[in-house]
């Protein structure tokens, strides 16, 4: 079975918002074996309903979704499981597995901890 991998970000109408996730989906497409593709949520394109259906369209039978966000609220606990239930229904046989959010991984806090770290020494330097 061929998988994918969607990034799926929540979605703003500011370009400035949208490009350090464009930047982030070509550093992983560089960097790995797997399809990568990046999707938003809501309010910009492209939406996650059009990338399932690409991806489908180009073959792929199995999805992984990786939400970019800090944690699982709502948005993740009702409106992603519901557009990804409706993209079932659309497609029977496709998998679409919703992966924990990047905040909910052991990691997480320690490269927050470390850019933190990092932005103090800065600063401290220049002042």
């Amino acid at each position: 079975m061929t998988t994918a991998l969607i990034v799926l970000a929540h979605g703003s109408t500011d370009s400035r918002w949208q490009a350090p996730f464009e930047t982030l989906e070509q550093r992983l497409k560089a960097r790995m074996s797997t399809p990568v593709r990046l999707a938003y949520m809501e309010l910009c394109d492209p939406l996650i309903e059009t990338v399932v259906r690409e991806l489908h369209a180009e073959g792929f039978e199995s999805i992984d979704i990786l939400p970019l966000f800090f944690a699982a609220g709502r948005h993740l606990r009702e409106d992603v499981p519901g557009q990804l239930d409706a993209l079932r229904q659309e497609h029977p046989g496709l998998s679409l597995t919703l992966l924990d959010p990047v905040g909910q991984h052991p990691s997480f806090a320690d490269v927050v901890v470390s850019i933190v770290a990092e932005n103090q020494r800065d600063s401290s330097c220049t002042g």
